[in-house]
Protein backbone atom coordinates (compact mmCIF):
# COMPACT_ATOMS: atom_id res chain seq x y z
CA UNK A 1 0.00 0.00 0.00
CA UNK A 2 1.59 3.37 -1.49
CA UNK A 3 2.51 5.50 1.67
CA UNK A 4 1.31 8.97 2.30
CA UNK A 5 4.42 10.55 1.11
CA UNK A 6 3.86 8.87 -2.17
CA UNK A 7 0.27 9.31 -2.57
CA UNK A 8 0.70 13.35 -2.25
CA UNK A 9 3.48 12.75 -4.75
CA UNK A 10 1.12 11.05 -7.36
CA UNK A 11 -1.62 13.58 -6.90
CA UNK A 12 1.00 16.25 -7.01
CA UNK A 13 1.96 14.83 -11.22
CA UNK A 14 -1.39 14.33 -11.48
CA UNK A 15 -1.95 18.10 -10.81
CA UNK A 16 0.63 19.07 -12.62
CA UNK A 17 -0.35 17.13 -15.47
CA UNK A 18 -3.81 18.65 -15.61
CA UNK A 19 -2.70 22.28 -15.64
CA UNK A 20 -0.28 21.69 -17.97
CA UNK A 21 -2.57 20.40 -20.34
CA UNK A 22 -5.05 23.57 -20.19
CA UNK A 23 -7.89 23.32 -21.89
CA UNK A 24 -6.98 19.91 -23.70
CA UNK A 25 -10.38 17.80 -24.78
CA UNK A 26 -10.63 14.10 -23.91
CA UNK A 27 -12.70 13.71 -26.86
CA UNK A 28 -12.93 11.81 -28.92
CA UNK A 29 -10.85 9.53 -27.14
CA UNK A 30 -12.76 8.51 -24.01
CA UNK A 31 -15.62 7.53 -26.75
CA UNK A 32 -12.93 5.66 -28.71
CA UNK A 33 -12.05 3.62 -26.23
CA UNK A 34 -15.61 2.76 -24.65
CA UNK A 35 -16.17 1.75 -28.36
CA UNK A 36 -12.93 -0.72 -28.80
CA UNK A 37 -14.30 -2.19 -25.42
CA UNK A 38 -17.96 -2.81 -27.10
CA UNK A 39 -15.94 -4.41 -30.50
CA UNK A 40 -13.46 -6.54 -28.15
CA UNK A 41 -16.83 -8.14 -26.13
CA UNK A 42 -19.64 -7.86 -28.15
CA UNK A 43 -21.28 -10.81 -30.25
CA UNK A 44 -20.86 -9.01 -33.11
CA UNK A 45 -22.41 -11.87 -35.32
CA UNK A 46 -25.99 -9.98 -34.18
CA UNK A 47 -26.90 -6.56 -34.95
CA UNK A 48 -24.91 -3.98 -32.35
CA UNK A 49 -27.71 -2.46 -30.07
CA UNK A 50 -26.41 0.62 -27.66
CA UNK A 51 -28.49 2.43 -25.18
CA UNK A 52 -27.43 5.66 -23.62
CA UNK A 53 -28.63 7.39 -20.27
CA UNK A 54 -27.95 10.32 -20.01
CA UNK A 55 -26.52 11.52 -22.76
CA UNK A 56 -25.61 15.11 -22.73
CA UNK A 57 -25.18 16.71 -25.80
CA UNK A 58 -24.34 13.59 -27.70
CA UNK A 59 -20.58 14.30 -27.71
CA UNK A 60 -19.84 10.15 -26.72
CA UNK A 61 -22.16 8.61 -28.82
CA UNK A 62 -20.72 10.59 -31.86
CA UNK A 63 -17.66 9.10 -31.02
CA UNK A 64 -18.20 5.61 -30.50
CA UNK A 65 -20.30 5.57 -33.62
CA UNK A 66 -17.23 7.02 -35.21
CA UNK A 67 -15.23 4.77 -34.41
CA UNK A 68 -17.28 2.02 -34.97
CA UNK A 69 -17.83 3.70 -38.55
CA UNK A 70 -13.70 3.52 -39.08
CA UNK A 71 -12.62 0.43 -37.48
CA UNK A 72 -15.72 -2.22 -37.37
CA UNK A 73 -16.63 -4.39 -39.98
CA UNK A 74 -19.34 -2.36 -42.66
CA UNK A 75 -21.97 -4.89 -41.68
CA UNK A 76 -21.97 -3.83 -38.11
CA UNK A 77 -21.72 -0.40 -38.95
CA UNK A 78 -24.54 -0.58 -41.13
CA UNK A 79 -26.98 -3.16 -39.21
CA UNK A 80 -25.86 -1.02 -35.12
CA UNK A 81 -28.91 1.38 -33.69
CA UNK A 82 -28.04 3.92 -30.69
CA UNK A 83 -30.58 4.55 -28.72
CA UNK A 84 -29.89 7.96 -26.33
CA UNK A 85 -33.03 8.01 -23.67
CA UNK A 86 -32.78 11.50 -22.01
CA UNK A 87 -35.19 13.45 -19.82
CA UNK A 88 -34.29 16.93 -20.99
CA UNK A 89 -36.09 18.24 -24.12
CA UNK A 90 -33.14 20.58 -25.01
CA UNK A 91 -30.20 18.26 -24.97
CA UNK A 92 -32.56 15.84 -26.48
CA UNK A 93 -32.26 18.51 -29.91
CA UNK A 94 -28.57 19.21 -29.19
CA UNK A 95 -27.96 15.47 -29.68
CA UNK A 96 -29.57 15.09 -32.39
CA UNK A 97 -27.63 18.46 -33.92
CA UNK A 98 -24.56 16.45 -32.57
CA UNK A 99 -24.93 13.15 -34.42
CA UNK A 100 -25.98 15.31 -37.58
CA UNK A 101 -22.95 16.27 -38.45
CA UNK A 102 -21.98 12.45 -39.81
CA UNK A 103 -25.38 12.18 -41.94
CA UNK A 104 -24.89 8.10 -42.21
CA UNK A 105 -25.53 8.26 -38.45
CA UNK A 106 -28.80 9.77 -38.64
CA UNK A 107 -30.32 6.68 -39.69
CA UNK A 108 -28.73 4.49 -36.68
CA UNK A 109 -29.60 6.98 -33.95
CA UNK A 110 -32.64 7.77 -32.43
CA UNK A 111 -33.21 10.05 -28.84
CA UNK A 112 -36.68 9.09 -26.92
CA UNK A 113 -37.08 11.83 -24.45
CA UNK A 114 -38.48 9.81 -21.58
CA UNK A 115 -37.19 8.55 -17.97
CA UNK A 116 -35.25 5.92 -17.79
CA UNK A 117 -36.15 4.65 -14.55
CA UNK A 118 -40.07 4.44 -15.71
CA UNK A 119 -40.47 0.88 -17.06
CA UNK A 120 -43.62 1.77 -19.28
CA UNK A 121 -41.08 3.77 -21.42
CA UNK A 122 -39.19 0.58 -22.55
CA UNK A 123 -41.94 -1.26 -23.73
CA UNK A 124 -41.88 -4.77 -24.27
CA UNK A 125 -38.59 -6.51 -22.52
CA UNK A 126 -35.41 -6.80 -25.37
CA UNK A 127 -34.72 -10.00 -26.28
CA UNK A 128 -31.16 -9.82 -27.76
CA UNK A 129 -28.01 -8.49 -26.36
CA UNK A 130 -27.09 -5.19 -26.12
CA UNK A 131 -25.15 -2.25 -24.27
CA UNK A 132 -25.93 0.00 -22.01
CA UNK A 133 -23.87 3.43 -21.44
CA UNK A 134 -24.51 5.32 -18.36
CA UNK A 135 -21.64 8.60 -17.83
CA UNK A 136 -21.52 10.54 -15.17
CA UNK A 137 -25.25 9.40 -14.40
CA UNK A 138 -25.31 8.03 -11.04
CA UNK A 139 -23.49 10.73 -9.00
CA UNK A 140 -26.87 12.97 -9.07
CA UNK A 141 -28.99 10.19 -8.65
CA UNK A 142 -31.39 11.60 -5.20
CA UNK A 143 -31.19 9.00 -1.94
CA UNK A 144 -33.37 8.15 1.04
CA UNK A 145 -31.80 8.51 4.62
CA UNK A 146 -32.17 5.84 7.28
CA UNK A 147 -31.68 5.96 10.72
CA UNK A 148 -31.29 3.83 13.74
CA UNK A 149 -30.75 4.05 17.43
CA UNK A 150 -27.85 1.67 17.84
CA UNK A 151 -25.88 -1.15 15.91
CA UNK A 152 -29.22 -3.52 17.20
CA UNK A 153 -32.19 -0.82 16.96
CA UNK A 154 -34.42 -1.43 14.08
CA UNK A 155 -33.68 1.03 10.96
CA UNK A 156 -36.04 4.29 10.27
CA UNK A 157 -36.42 6.16 7.27
CA UNK A 158 -35.76 9.87 8.11
CA UNK A 159 -38.31 12.51 7.23
CA UNK A 160 -37.41 16.27 6.17
CA UNK A 161 -39.66 18.77 8.35
CA UNK A 162 -39.98 22.68 8.97
CA UNK A 163 -39.92 23.60 12.68
CA UNK A 164 -42.33 25.88 14.23
CA UNK A 165 -40.45 29.34 13.14
CA UNK A 166 -40.65 27.98 9.51
CA UNK A 167 -37.16 28.91 8.78
CA UNK A 168 -35.28 25.46 9.96
CA UNK A 169 -35.47 22.05 8.78
CA UNK A 170 -35.07 19.04 11.58
CA UNK A 171 -35.15 15.34 10.63
CA UNK A 172 -38.00 13.38 11.93
CA UNK A 173 -37.12 8.95 12.24
CA UNK A 174 -40.34 7.19 11.43
CA UNK A 175 -40.81 3.30 10.86
CA UNK A 176 -39.74 1.51 7.67
CA UNK A 177 -42.68 1.34 4.91
CA UNK A 178 -41.39 2.36 1.71
CA UNK A 179 -40.40 -0.84 -0.15
CA UNK A 180 -37.87 0.19 -2.11
CA UNK A 181 -36.10 1.08 0.89
CA UNK A 182 -37.57 -2.18 2.60
CA UNK A 183 -35.75 -3.66 -0.07
CA UNK A 184 -32.60 -1.93 -0.24
CA UNK A 185 -31.75 -3.11 4.01
CA UNK A 186 -32.42 -6.90 2.86
CA UNK A 187 -30.18 -6.73 -0.33
CA UNK A 188 -27.67 -4.97 1.74
CA UNK A 189 -27.94 -7.16 4.83
CA UNK A 190 -28.69 -4.20 6.97
CA UNK A 191 -31.48 -6.35 8.74
CA UNK A 192 -28.97 -9.44 9.39
CA UNK A 193 -28.36 -9.89 13.23
CA UNK A 194 -26.27 -12.74 12.69
CA UNK A 195 -24.24 -10.77 10.17
CA UNK A 196 -22.70 -9.42 13.79
CA UNK A 197 -20.42 -11.12 15.80
CA UNK A 198 -21.21 -12.34 19.40
CA UNK A 199 -18.29 -9.72 20.71
CA UNK A 200 -19.51 -6.89 18.62
CA UNK A 201 -23.31 -7.35 19.36
CA UNK A 202 -21.91 -7.04 23.45
CA UNK A 203 -19.79 -4.12 22.73
CA UNK A 204 -22.66 -2.49 20.74
CA UNK A 205 -25.11 -2.98 24.17
CA UNK A 206 -22.11 -1.22 26.00
CA UNK A 207 -21.43 1.51 24.05
CA UNK A 208 -24.31 2.01 21.64
CA UNK A 209 -23.77 4.26 18.67
CA UNK A 210 -26.68 6.14 16.07
CA UNK A 211 -26.20 4.74 12.53
CA UNK A 212 -27.54 7.14 9.73
CA UNK A 213 -27.89 4.97 5.99
CA UNK A 214 -28.29 6.53 2.63
CA UNK A 215 -29.40 3.48 0.46
CA UNK A 216 -29.90 2.77 -3.01
CA UNK A 217 -33.14 2.77 -3.98
CA UNK A 218 -35.37 4.33 -6.37
CA UNK A 219 -33.92 6.80 -4.35
CA UNK A 220 -32.81 4.64 -1.38
CA UNK A 221 -28.57 5.30 -0.96
CA UNK A 222 -27.01 4.12 2.32
CA UNK A 223 -25.42 6.49 4.76
CA UNK A 224 -24.18 5.30 8.50
CA UNK A 225 -23.12 7.42 11.62
CA UNK A 226 -21.08 5.85 14.09
CA UNK A 227 -21.06 8.41 17.00
CA UNK A 228 -18.44 7.75 19.36
CA UNK A 229 -17.08 10.14 22.33
CA UNK A 230 -17.47 14.00 22.33
CA UNK A 231 -18.64 14.40 18.94
CA UNK A 232 -16.26 12.03 16.99
CA UNK A 233 -18.31 11.12 14.29
CA UNK A 234 -17.89 8.48 11.23
CA UNK A 235 -20.32 8.69 8.44
CA UNK A 236 -20.89 6.17 5.44
CA UNK A 237 -22.84 6.67 2.18
CA UNK A 238 -24.93 4.61 -0.35
CA UNK A 239 -27.44 5.30 -2.68
CA UNK A 240 -31.51 4.29 -3.69
CA UNK A 241 -32.41 5.60 -7.06
CA UNK A 242 -29.99 2.97 -8.51
CA UNK A 243 -31.56 0.34 -7.17
CA UNK A 244 -34.99 1.26 -9.20
CA UNK A 245 -32.60 1.90 -12.34
CA UNK A 246 -31.07 -1.23 -11.92
CA UNK A 247 -34.28 -3.34 -11.88
CA UNK A 248 -36.19 -1.60 -14.93
CA UNK A 249 -32.90 -2.01 -17.28
CA UNK A 250 -32.87 -5.31 -15.99
CA UNK A 251 -36.47 -6.18 -16.51
CA UNK A 252 -36.68 -4.61 -19.92
CA UNK A 253 -32.75 -5.53 -21.57
CA UNK A 254 -32.42 -8.63 -19.91
CA UNK A 255 -29.38 -9.50 -22.10
CA UNK A 256 -27.82 -5.83 -21.16
CA UNK A 257 -23.90 -5.40 -20.56
CA UNK A 258 -23.60 -2.44 -18.57
CA UNK A 259 -20.73 -0.41 -19.15
CA UNK A 260 -20.91 3.09 -15.73
CA UNK A 261 -18.77 5.39 -15.51
CA UNK A 262 -18.32 8.33 -12.41
CA UNK A 263 -16.73 9.96 -9.98
CA UNK A 264 -15.86 7.05 -7.08
CA UNK A 265 -14.56 10.01 -4.70
CA UNK A 266 -15.32 13.81 -4.21
CA UNK A 267 -12.81 16.24 -3.38
CA UNK A 268 -13.33 19.00 -0.40
CA UNK A 269 -16.22 17.15 1.25
CA UNK A 270 -17.12 19.24 4.50
CA UNK A 271 -19.97 16.71 5.26
CA UNK A 272 -17.92 13.81 7.37
CA UNK A 273 -18.01 10.33 6.33
CA UNK A 274 -17.51 7.61 3.82
CA UNK A 275 -19.40 8.54 0.43
CA UNK A 276 -20.68 11.40 1.98
CA UNK A 277 -22.34 13.90 -0.84
CA UNK A 278 -20.66 17.27 -1.90
CA UNK A 279 -23.36 20.19 -1.35
CA UNK A 280 -22.01 23.53 -2.58
CA UNK A 281 -23.64 27.03 -4.24
CA UNK A 282 -21.55 29.35 -6.02
CA UNK A 283 -21.89 32.98 -4.57
CA UNK A 284 -20.38 35.61 -7.10
CA UNK A 285 -18.62 33.39 -9.06
CA UNK A 286 -17.35 31.56 -5.43
CA UNK A 287 -17.95 28.30 -4.31
CA UNK A 288 -19.35 27.89 -1.10
CA UNK A 289 -19.40 23.96 0.18
CA UNK A 290 -22.39 23.12 2.92
CA UNK A 291 -21.36 21.51 6.53
CA UNK A 292 -25.09 20.03 6.50
CA UNK A 293 -27.31 18.80 3.48
CA UNK A 294 -30.56 20.78 6.02
CA UNK A 295 -28.60 24.07 5.21
CA UNK A 296 -28.87 23.32 1.65
CA UNK A 297 -32.88 24.48 0.52
CA UNK A 298 -33.21 24.29 -3.05
CA UNK A 299 -30.08 26.21 -3.97
CA UNK A 300 -27.15 23.87 -4.01
CA UNK A 301 -26.02 20.98 -5.91
CA UNK A 302 -25.86 17.26 -4.01
CA UNK A 303 -23.24 15.34 -5.56
CA UNK A 304 -22.89 11.31 -4.25
CA UNK A 305 -19.72 9.73 -4.80
CA UNK A 306 -20.62 6.60 -6.11
CA UNK A 307 -19.92 3.26 -4.28
CA UNK A 308 -18.73 0.73 -7.24
CA UNK A 309 -18.92 -2.35 -5.13
CA UNK A 310 -22.16 -1.55 -3.96
CA UNK A 311 -22.87 -1.02 -7.36
CA UNK A 312 -21.76 -4.50 -8.89
CA UNK A 313 -23.52 -5.90 -5.72
CA UNK A 314 -26.83 -4.36 -6.58
CA UNK A 315 -26.80 -5.45 -10.39
CA UNK A 316 -26.27 -8.65 -9.70
CA UNK A 317 -29.06 -8.54 -7.39
CA UNK A 318 -30.98 -7.06 -10.30
CA UNK A 319 -30.11 -9.38 -12.74
CA UNK A 320 -31.64 -12.36 -10.84
CA UNK A 321 -28.38 -13.68 -8.90
CA UNK A 322 -29.46 -15.00 -5.42
CA UNK A 323 -29.10 -12.60 -2.45
CA UNK A 324 -27.61 -15.17 -0.17
CA UNK A 325 -26.69 -18.84 -0.63
CA UNK A 326 -29.27 -20.94 -0.94
CA UNK A 327 -31.79 -17.87 -1.25
CA UNK A 328 -34.77 -19.73 -3.49
CA UNK A 329 -36.86 -15.93 -3.27
CA UNK A 330 -35.11 -14.59 -6.21
CA UNK A 331 -35.16 -15.84 -9.93
CA UNK A 332 -32.11 -17.71 -10.72
CA UNK A 333 -29.70 -16.00 -13.43
CA UNK A 334 -26.57 -16.28 -14.42
CA UNK A 335 -23.34 -14.79 -12.65
CA UNK A 336 -22.49 -11.47 -14.63
CA UNK A 337 -18.88 -10.62 -15.28
CA UNK A 338 -17.17 -7.75 -14.07
CA UNK A 339 -14.25 -5.42 -15.49
CA UNK A 340 -12.98 -2.56 -13.12
CA UNK A 341 -10.38 0.12 -14.94
CA UNK A 342 -9.56 2.24 -12.11
CA UNK A 343 -8.89 5.10 -12.92
CA UNK A 344 -9.08 5.86 -16.34
CA UNK A 345 -5.65 8.00 -16.45
CA UNK A 346 -6.55 10.20 -18.71
CA UNK A 347 -9.72 11.42 -17.71
CA UNK A 348 -8.72 10.92 -14.58
CA UNK A 349 -6.07 13.72 -14.98
CA UNK A 350 -8.34 16.00 -16.54
CA UNK A 351 -10.94 15.69 -13.98
CA UNK A 352 -8.44 15.53 -10.96
CA UNK A 353 -9.53 18.98 -9.99
CA UNK A 354 -13.25 17.98 -9.04
CA UNK A 355 -12.93 14.24 -8.49
CA UNK A 356 -11.74 10.54 -9.97
CA UNK A 357 -13.46 8.57 -12.02
CA UNK A 358 -13.09 5.25 -12.38
CA UNK A 359 -15.40 2.64 -15.14
CA UNK A 360 -17.43 -0.28 -14.07
CA UNK A 361 -17.93 -2.92 -16.82
CA UNK A 362 -21.05 -5.29 -16.01
CA UNK A 363 -20.78 -8.32 -18.93
CA UNK A 364 -24.09 -10.41 -19.65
Amino acid sequence: MPNMATSLNYRGRLEFLREALGSISSKPWYAHGIAEAIMRTANLSVPLKIYEIGGGSGTCAKGIMDYIMLNAPARVYTSMTYTSVEISPSLAEIQRETIGEVRSHLSKFRVECRDAADRGGWGEAEKQPCWVIMLEVLDNLPHDLIYSESQVSPWKEVWIEKQQNGQRLSEVYNPLQDPLIKSCVEIMELDNPHSMSKARSIWSKVFPKPQRRWLPTGSLVRYQWFSLTHGFSFYSYASLNMQKLLEVLHDALPKMSLIASDFSYLPDVKIPGERAPLVSTKKDGCSIDYHSYLDAKGDADIFFPTDFRLLEHLDHYCSGWPRFHGDKSSKQGKKRRTLVVSPIFYYHVLCFSRASSYMLCLRA
